[in-house]
């Protein structure tokens, strides 16, 4: 690990995904959560602060970043919300199946390496009733935004710890076995276009 991905991208990270755009839309999904939940990216916390506790039985939170998951310990703690972390990618989950009633994913699928992979194990380790509640930045429907979108992957993976502009969102979810319930979309207000472009919704398994 490079120092710039252990010290600086981090803070860039937890910065970045807690603008006040990014931040009303974990406002509108985060809640939707409820029972046995699977915080797919939990990252430095910034979801901890939007969880309707009067609905969840057990929190896990996921993350491959042991740098992001002190972080996000921190922000527990303060908040006084109990979250048993797992310091892994997604493309192994280490829950049995059919164990957890709601996978909260928000703004990590487009950084997940093996991404369908790892939608096949969100899949697994869901209820059969489970639904999977997602918000991502993705491929824009615009051909001129998804052309910009395409050029400046490459460097822009590089400096985002890996994160994709242009992953087709809904593809990617109902590729992998879900059936997507319910989806909205829009570009975030003072956000790039070519970073901005927003789905969120739910998805059942």
């Amino acid at each position: 690990m490079s120092l710039y991905d252990k010290y600086i991208l981090p803070k860039v990270l937890n910065c970045t995904c807690g603008s006040k755009p990014i931040s009303y839309q974990r406002k509108k999904v985060v809640p939707l959560a409820k029972g046995k939940i699977l915080d797919i990216g939990i990252g430095s916390g910034l979801n901890i602060p939007f969880y309707d506790l009067s609905k969840i039985d057990k929190i896990y939170g996921l993350d491959p970043s042991s740098e992001l998951i002190k972080i996000a310990k921190k922000m527990a703690v303060k908040k006084n919300i109990s979250i048993e972390f797992l310091l892994c990618g997604a493309e192994d989950i280490p829950l049995p199946n059919n164990s957890i009633d709601t996978v909260l994913i928000t703004y990590s699928m487009c950084t997940i390496p093996e991404v369908l992979k790892a939608n096949y194990e969100m899949l697994r380790v869901l209820k059969p009733d489970g639904r999977l509640i997602f918000c991502e930045h993705g491929l824009a429907p615009d051909k001129s935004v998804a052309k910009w979108q395409k050029r400046i992957n490459p460097v822009w993976g590089k400096i985002a710890g890996g994160c994709n502009l242009d992953r087709d969102i809904p593809n990617l979810i109902s590729s992998s076995g879900f059936k997507i319930l319910s989806i909205e979309e829009m570009y975030l207000p003072s956000t790039p276009k070519f970073a901005g472009y927003n789905y969120w919704g739910i998805a059942q398994k």
